[in-house]
């Protein structure tokens, strides 16, 4: 009964920790309708719902770096924070952004509740630090992503000419 007693009060607190680490994030984001908030009676297990498009990387110059781009989406009503990535072609792959003309890791990026995060060039994107090899156009580099709450997203990058640009759909 001990047992029971002591798995009960962990789950509590779990579920204590998580609704108050979600209530905090919840300031970072900026939506404009209030009415249904995240601690409003949300179920704690609801995970967002993830799709990756349009994964790229540009043929790398050598084997010290390379980029990665590609837009996830989040179908749900729940935001999301990507975390990390992981691939067999680097043991580091970097989360950044660019801000003023200037790159610069962070721990995280922020999925919206039904919206997205666009990993693009000059902008946001996951960095490939010390390649293990050079990948040549025509390739395909497996890359998993993953997320603060969503289960890890596995995705495959086509290698594109050094200049290729991706052509992302807008409104229709």
């Amino acid at each position: 009964m001990t047992a029971r007693t002591t798995r009960t009060l962990a789950a509590a607190l779990s579920l204590a920790a998580a609704l108050a680490i979600s209530g905090c994030s919840s300031d970072s984001g900026s939506s404009s309708d209030s009415g249904a908030g995240a601690g409003a009676g949300a179920p704690a297990a609801e995970k967002p719902k993830l799709s990756v498009s349009g994964a790229f990387m540009p043929e790398p110059v050598n084997d010290k770096m390379a980029g990665g781009f590609m837009v996830i989406k989040n179908d749900s009503k729940t935001a999301d924070k990507l975390v990390s990535a992981t691939s067999a072609l680097s043991d580091d792959l970097q989360i950044h952004e660019t801000k003023d003309q200037k790159m610069q890791q962070v721990p995280s990026m922020d999925v919206p509740a039904n919206g997205e995060l666009r990993l693009e060039r000059g902008a946001n994107h996951i960095m490939f630090m010390g390649l293990k090899q050079k990948p040549k156009v025509g390739d395909k580099i497996t890359v998993e992503l993953r997320f603060e709450k969503a289960d890890p997203v596995k995705v495959e990058l086509d290698v594109k000419e050094r200049t290729y640009q991706a052509q992302h759909a807008t409104a229709h």
